[in-house]
């Protein structure tokens, strides 16, 4: 089965340019693949460089060396050497990021915030609409909300909102950085249960939890993190 994701002998360092150019290096020969319909998950304390694997995947950091080789619909894209624009049609098409945290232009309706992947892959606007709040419900995110924009939020009502536009258009690959964090026990059952169901139609994932009960409901394999560690840990 071809992979939707390789990684091979990848490596990161930050330069700090403030700090006389002192050279913090992070990760080294980062070697691993996530195939359709597996979810794997990086494991590690704090500080290992888990957070950085998934950001250069995405495109947020630039990689150091190495090779990621992404399948999309047009073919294979190495994010390592891909230019931005490629990188850009990548995240449109194949692959999805839901961090800890939701970044969205302010007062955007939470509505809006979930549609808007859909109908830049040329969804239907009334199709999408519904398809929003079918995912806003299921997270159990009260419909009295919908049309507010989420910065007063709760955390966890902001995380649900994250969720949801992470997985509303099903991307054939989802990187996830501590997506149940903060939420409660209702709301960490329905990501198991997306990322589950996602996985039958045979989404790939790379992830990050550190709630033991989720990550053993959805990992079919870990990849400890510290094997690739460069940097010292406190």
């Amino acid at each position: 089965m071809t992979p939707r994701l390789e990684l091979r002998d990848v490596a990161k360092s930050f330069t700090m340019h403030l700090r006389d150019g002192v050279h913090i290096p992070v990760v080294r020969d980062v070697t691993l693949t996530v195939s359709p319909g597996e979810c794997v998950v990086l494991a590690g304390p704090s500080g290992v460089g888990k957070s950085s694997i998934l950001k250069m995947i995405y495109g947020n950091y630039e990689i150091g060396s190495g090779m990621i080789r992404l399948a999309t619909n047009g073919g294979f894209v190495d994010i390592a050497a891909a230019p931005p624009r490629t990188i850009l049609a990548a995240r449109r098409s194949t692959v999805g990021y839901v961090s800890q945290f939701l970044r969205v232009v302010p007062r955007v309706a939470t509505r809006d915030i979930v549609v808007e992947p859909l109908l830049a892959r040329g969804i239907d606007a009334d199709e999408a609409r519904t398809r929003a709040e079918e995912m806003l419900g299921r997270l159990n995110l009260p419909s009295r909300l919908w049309g507010l924009p989420p910065a007063t939020f709760s955390g966890g009502e902001q995380q649900r909102v994250n969720i949801a536009r992470g997985f509303i258009d099903d991307k054939p690959l989802l990187l996830l950085d501590e997506p149940t964090a903060s939420l409660d026990a209702v709301n960490r059952q329905v990501v198991i249960d997306l990322i589950r169901s996602a996985k039958t139609r045979g989404v790939g994932f790379l992830g990050i939890f550190h709630d033991e009960d989720v990550r053993d409901a959805v990992a079919d394999r870990l990849v400890d993190v510290r094997d690739f560690a460069v940097a010292t840990t406190a």
